[in-house]
């Protein structure tokens, strides 16, 4: 019987363990993906320290990218060896309310890739395929990898800016690396905020075209139209309504934070607004990977082999990367073998 590698969390605060399993099959609507590449993204870490709803044991991972190995029933539109890249929304009820008005991301009953159901720290996945995406052909398969969270978060999170032309970023990671060159390839200046003394990532950002970075306690030298948080410290939204001007937006990107300590309302008065990313819909993808095959933008990553997912997580954990981190799963030809 053919089986699947993967690293699997058990329990909240525990390290992630290999695992073999049956390779899973395909129900009515599903695909089964060969995984060729799977993203660490931070809301991993918030799967593995229990701060998001996640059932246990559960193999964390959603920014796959893979290949078709086999269509179950009711699929149309995909082919055997195509090249797919399955996202964090991994399913939608598609009869709430939200759902039947276009805002699928805030569906009552959804499930998540690495999360609620099994994602892609692993040699095989099976996806929903109605939230399946078709890759650029530009992008290789690790470059694609944090496109598919860090990219797509991102630039829920700049369309959510509205037409500012200032945009600061606050947490200079994965998603921020991404969206800036979006933002200055769409003409905009772009601010970036990073860790205090974090030198290193202030020039990873100027070389992507920030047009300033400093640390997130430095005001910048002009207001901000709005104010991006990738960060998750709540600290951060009452600092960043401080940068914004009348009528500004502050969007907090990321799935989970800390408290918001209390702040003076006059610095949310004159129309400021507080905004929060939750997760994305089907057209945020599209319009994200369309736009990304004539950006140019390019990801920076560092690979991992799929058994050091820990390592790659506490690398991220620790601030230790620039741009992102991508675990490559062992060949289906090492994965996999016959047992009686």
């Amino acid at each position: 019987m053919a089986v699947m590698v993967a690293m699997q969390i058990d329990a909240p605060h525990t390290p992630l363990r290999r695992v073999e399993r049956p390779v899973p099959r395909p129900g009515a609507g599903q695909l089964l993906i060969a995984v060729i590449a799977c993203g660490v993204c931070r809301t991993d870490l918030h799967v593995a320290d229990g701060e998001i709803p996640a059932r246990y044991p559960v193999i964390p991972g959603h920014e796959i990218v893979g290949h078709v190995l086999e269509i179950g029933a009711e699929v149309e539109g995909f082919h055997i060896g195509q090249r797919v890249g399955v996202p964090w929304l991994g399913h939608t009820c598609g009869q709430c309310g939200y759902c039947l008005s276009g805002r699928e991301n805030l569906c009552d009953a959804p499930e998540f890739t690495g999360a609620t159901r099994d994602g892609g720290y692993a040699t095989h996945v099976v996806a929903d395929a109605h939230f399946c995406f078709a890759l650029p052909e530009s992008f290789s398969d690790v470059a694609a990898a944090p496109l598919l969270c860090a990219g797509l978060i991102g630039w829920r999170a700049l369309r959510l800016a509205g037409d500012g032309q200032r945009i600061g970023l606050v947490g200079f990671g994965a998603a921020a690396h991404i969206i800036a060159q979006v933002a200055v390839w769409q003409g905009r200046e772009v601010y970036a905020f990073t860790r205090e003394g974090d030198v290193q990532a202030q020039a990873f950002a100027r070389s992507l075209g920030c047009c300033w970075a400093g640390p997130s306690t430095e005001r910048p030298p002009v207001e901000l139209d709005a104010a991006l948080i990738f960060a998750p410290v709540g600290a951060l939204v009452p600092a960043a309504l401080k940068l914004v001007r009348k009528g500004g937006r502050v969007v907090c990107a990321d799935i989970h934070m800390s408290d918001i300590p209390s702040f003076a309302y006059s610095d949310l008065w004159e129309e400021r607004q507080i905004l929060s990313v939750a997760s994305l819909t089907r057209d945020d993808g599209t319009s994200f990977f369309e736009m990304a095959a004539r950006s140019g933008l390019h990801t920076i990553t560092k690979t991992f082999p799929l058994e050091q997912a820990n390592v790659a997580l506490d690398r991220l954990r620790s601030g230790a990367l620039s741009g992102a981190a991508v675990l490559i799963p062992p060949r289906e030809d090492t994965a996999t073998a016959s047992h009686d």
